[in-house]
């Protein structure tokens, strides 16, 4: 929790000196990669959006649909129990988030409205299964492979941070490592 709340302070830092970092950012892009340099920095910055809609969009779409939930049965801390799922989807466990829900809708209401309220959650659980998939990849030059092997390496090896750190290092790495094939193709001798 507390790694979530410095991430927010550190991207809010980061967002108010966005036009000095872009310009470090492409300079280092560019020494580092050469004429390559510009599309890797654009590739890195299209990847954070990605993953921003992928990751933080759905989880926070699922929050919104099992909050509605929440309140069609009238859970008692509805709204934090929200909050508390859509944390939980960021950290990829929301599913776990909704079973003490379920289980207190069982225990104190009637059957045919926890029964209604499971299949609701579930919905709510394949959402992620659906939205993520055409969130999560769209508009980048990369599988969506390489992105959501990103995103579960890069938080599993560095928490909330390797959300995003994990599919630029992979996505950067895939793209250099298409050039570097595509570089022994060119120097290879013409067998004609």
């Amino acid at each position: 929790m507390l790694e979530f709340f410095v991430s927010i302070m550190v991207a809010g830092f980061l967002l108010a000196n966005s036009s000095k970092g872009a310009r470090v950012s492409r300079r280092l892009a560019i020494h580092l990669f050469g004429n390559k340099g510009t599309e890797y920095e654009a590739l890195a910055g299209a990847t954070v959006r990605s993953v921003t809609t992928g990751i933080l969009g759905v989880a926070l779409i699922q929050s919104l649909f099992a909050g509605l939930g929440f309140l069609v049965v009238r859970l008692p801390g509805a709204g934090l129990w929200a909050l508390l799922f859509l944390i939980a989807a960021v950290l990829q466990v929301g599913n776990l988030a909704l079973l003490p829900v379920v289980i207190y809708v069982f225990a104190t209401t009637s059957t045919a409205k926890a029964v209604a309220f499971l299949i609701w959650c579930i919905v709510v659980a394949l959402m992620d299964n659906v939205l993520k998939p055409l969130l999560l990849g769209r508009g980048l030059p990369v599988p969506i492979t390489v992105v959501f092997l990103g995103v579960i390496g890069g938080f599993l090896a560095i928490g909330i941070i390797g959300l995003f750190v994990g599919p630029i290092v992979l996505s950067v790495g895939y793209k250099l490592f298409l050039a570097w094939l595509d570089e022994d193709i060119e120097k290879a001798p013409d067998p004609a």
